[in-house]
Formats: structure tokens, C-alpha cells, sequence
């Protein structure tokens, strides 16, 4: 499978970096929610469950970072 990412053109005046300033905020909020959504989603398998995806319990933290 093939994965294309287009980025739009940063813009360089004034207000395209207060502009991409703040659409990079809202891009970190968004990465931190779906950490967050993915660390609770993994937190509440049981140990059995976190095992069979290749994890225990003390690794939750590095798989979310990672992207699980």
C-alpha cells in the first residue's frame, strides 16, 4: 500500500506565520488526543490482551509514543 502526504505551501509574511503558527497548534492538539485516545484504548485491555499485540503493561507508554 501507498501513502501520498501533500503539505500546502507555508506561507512566509507576517500572517501566514501567525497562521501557520496556530495551525500548528491545533495539529499538536490533535496528535496529543489521539496519543491520549490511544493510550486509554490500550490501558483498558486486560494483560492477555496486551499480549497477544506484542505488549505488557509497563510498554503502553513507548507504544503510544511510537503510534500504536
Amino acid at each position: 500500500m501507498v501513502t501520498i502526504t501533500a503539505h500546502a505551501p507555508r506561507e512566509t509574511g507576517f500572517f501566514g506565520r501567525i497562521g501557520n503558527a496556530v495551525g500548528d497548534f491545533f495539529d499538536a492538539i490533535a496528535e496529543a488526543r489521539a496519543m491520549s485516545e490511544r493510550y486509554e484504548y490500550l490501558s483498558r485491555r486486560s494483560n492477555s490482551e496486551l499480549a497477544e499485540m506484542g505488549l505488557d503493561r509497563q510498554r503502553i507508554v513507548q507504544a503510544v509514543a511510537r503510534g500504536f
